[in-house]
C-alpha cells in the first residue's frame, strides 16, 4: 500500500500556533524583565565600596516607616516571584528493556511464519515481504514467545506475561542503576495502548514491587506511540503540586494480543514494524537529585487533531470483514502526520529557537499574510536549537520525510535509523532507545539539547525538549551495549529476504 508523503512544510501554517508559542513567551515576561535588572544591581552595589553605599544610604533620608513598607515590598514581590516558578523536573535516570535472543525474528523466520500461516493467501505473504524488505529494520528485532507458536497464541494469560516481563526487567534494572527503594516512589504513570487488563498495569507494579499505599498511580490506554511523552507531561504536571516527590514513568507496548490474523493490507502493516520494548525513567523535582541527574525537562509541547474526522480515523483499531480484530493504517497517514508535525514545530519554535530565526520565521509569515501570500515560506533551522534529535522510529518513511523537511543530516537522523534497524518500532519507548544510543556512543555532552518527536493515534505529536546537566558516560550496560561497536550500520533501500 503505498504511502501518501509527507507535505513540505513549505506550505502554509496556522497563525494561533504561531501565537499559542509567543504565549509562552510573554507569561515569562516578567522573569525575563527582572532577572537583568537585578543583577544590575547587584553588580552595582558590588563595584562601590561601604563608604560609597554608606553615604548613599544617609542622603535618601528615609524614614522608618518607608524603610519598613519598602523592605516588605522587596520580600513580598521576591516571595511571589520564587512562588509562582515552576518547579523544575529532573531526569534521574532510565532503563530500557533488552529483548533476550530467544526471542529474535530474523527476516527468514518472519517470512516463514507467514507463509505458514497463509497457506491460501500467497498475496498477503508477497505484501508481508515487500514491507519488511523495504522497512529499515534489522535481523535482530524481537517478537514475544506466543508470537512465534504457529499459529501465534495471543491470550490473556500470554499477554500479562509479556507485560511482565518487559516492565519488570526495565524496572528492575533502573533499581539497579539509581539505588531506588520502592518506598521512595511518590507517583506512578504507566502507558500501554492496546493492553487495558484489569487490574491494570499500574496495579500490576504496585503489587510486584510492594509500592505504598498512598502512591498516585495512573494508567494511561489507546494513545498511540506518543503515549510516552504524556506520560513525562503528565508526571511533571503532578510534580509541580507534589514538591520533594519521585515519579517513576513505564512506556511500553504489549505485542502479545495484537497480532492480526487476516488479510486486509492497512491492517497488515503492524505485524511487520511492531516489536516488543519498554522503557522505565526515573523523574524528580527534589533539588538533590540535581547532582546526579542527567537531564532537565525544559519544554513539552502536545499537538492533537482529534477534531478532524481524517486525523480521528487514520489509526483506527477495528474488525475486518472476516471479524479480524486489528489496526488499520489510512493512506492518509503521512500526509496527517506532517499536519501535526507543522502545527507542533510552529508552537515549539518561539520557546527554542534563537531571535533571529524567530524574527525570519514570524516576519516571513506576517508578510505572506499581509502582503503577498506567494512569498516562500521560512523554515526555522532546529539544528540551531538542538544538538540532538530523537525522532519516533515508526518507520523508514517517517524518518525520512522528516530528515527532508527539517533539513537534517544523516547524523542528526542516525539515533532513529539505528533503533529502528536494532528493536523495530517499540512504539512509545522508541525514543528512549534513541537517547540511549546518543548516549552509547559518547557524544552527549553538558549543556546538550535533545528534541525527542513522538506521533500517536487520535492523531497526536508530541514533543519534549530536555537539556543535559553533566556530560553522560559512555554506558557499559544497556540495551546497545553489545551491538553499539557494530552502529552505525549501512540500510539498503531494499533488502532481498
Amino acid at each position: 500500500m503505498p504511502a501518501a508523503p509527507l507535505p513540505e512544510f513549505s506550505s502554509s501554517v496556522k497563525l494561533k500556533y504561531v501565537k499559542l508559542g509567543y504565549q509562552y513567551l510573554v507569561n515569562n515576561f516578567l522573569t525575563f524583565l527582572l532577572v537583568p535588572v537585578m543583577a544590575t544591581v547587584v553588580l552595582e552595589l558590588v563595584r562601590l565600596g561601604p563608604d560609597e553605599i554608606l553615604a548613599i544610604w544617609r542622603s535618601l533620608k528615609l524614614d522608618l516607616v518607608g524603610i519598613l513598607c519598602s523592605a516588605f515590598l522587596i520580600v513580598f514581590a521576591a516571595t511571589v516571584y520564587f512562588m509562582s516558578r515552576p518547579r523544575p523536573v529532573f531526569l534521574v535516570d532510565y532503563a530500557c528493556f533488552k529483548p533476550p535472543s530467544y526471542c529474535r525474528v530474523p527476516f527468514a523466520t518472519f517470512i516463514e511464519h507467514t507463509r505458514l500461516l497463509n497457506l491460501d493467501d500467497p498475496k498477503s505473504v508477497q505484501f508481508q515481504t515487500r514491507i519488511l524488505e523495504r522497512s529499515g529494520l534489522g535481523e535482530e528485532t524481537c517478537l514475544p514467545p506466543a508470537n512465534h507458536f504457529i499459529p501465534p497464541n495471543p491470550t490473556m494469560e500470554a499477554s500479562r506475561a509479556e507485560a511482565q516481563f518487559v516492565i519488570f526487567s526495565a524496572i528492575d534494572d533502573l533499581i539497579k542503576k539509581t539505588g531506588l527503594k520502592p518506598k521512595d516512589i511518590d507517583i506512578l504513570v504507566v502507558n500501554c495502548s492496546l493492553f487495558s487488563p484489569t487490574p491494570s498495569l499500574s496495579a500490576m507494579i504496585v503489587n510486584k514491587y510492594k509500592l505504598r499505599s498512598n502512591i498516585r498511580s495512573f494508567n494511561l490506554s489507546g494513545m498511540g506511540c506518543s503515549a510516552g511523552l504524556i506520560s513525562i507531561d503528565l508526571a511533571r504536571d503532578i510534580l509541580q503540586v507534589h514538591p520533594n516527590s519521585n515519579a517513576l514513568v513505564i512506556s511500553t507496548e504489549i505485542i502479545t494480543p495484537n497480532f492480526y490474523s487476516g488479510n486486509q493490507r492497512s491492517m497488515l502493516l503492524p505485524n511487520c514494524l511492531f516489536r516488543m520494548g519498554a522503557a522505565a525513567i526515573l523523574l524528580s523535582n527534589r533539588r538533590r537529585e540535581a547532582r546526579r541527574a542527567k537531564y532537565r525537562l525544559v519544554h513539552v509541547v502536545r499537538t492533537h487533531k482529534g477534531a478532524d474526522d481524517r486525523a480521528y480515523r487514520c489509526v483506527y483499531e477495528e474488525e475486518d470483514p472476516q471479524g479480524h480484530s486489528g489496526i488499520s493504517l489510512s493512506k492518509d497517514l503521512m500526509a496527517i502526520a506532517g499536519e501535526a508535525l507543522k502545527s507542533n514545530i510552529t508552537t515549539i519554535g518561539p520557546l527554542v529557537l534563537p531571535v533571529s530565526e524567530q524574527l525570519l520565521f514570524f516576519f516571513t509569515l506576517v508578510g505572506r499574510k499581509l502582503i503577498n501570500p506567494k512569498w516562500k515560506p521560512y523554515i526555522p533551522d532546529f539544528k540551531l536549537a538542538f544538538e540532538h534529535f530523537c525522532i519516533h522510529a515508526g518507520g523508514r518513511a517517517v524518518i525520512d520525510e522528516l530528515q527532508k523537511n527539517l533539513q537534517l543530516s544523516p547524523e542528526h537522523v542516525e539515533a532513529s535509523r539505528m533503533t529502528l534497524h536494532r528493536f523495530g518500532n517499540t512504539s512509545s519507548s522508541s525514543l528512549w532507545y534513541e537517547l540511549n544510543y546518543i548516549e552509547s556512543k559518547g557524544r552527549m555532552r553538558r549543556g546538550d539539547r535533545v528534541w525527542q518527536i513522538g506521533f500517536g493515534s487520535g492523531f497526536k505529536c508530541n514533543s519534549a525538549v530536555w537539556k543535559c546537566i553533566r556530560t553522560i558516560k559512555t554506558p557499559i550496560d544497556g540495551p546497545w551495549a553489545d551491538c553499539i561497536h557494530r552502529y552505525p550500520v549501512d540500510i539498503p533501500e531494499v533488502v532481498k529476504c
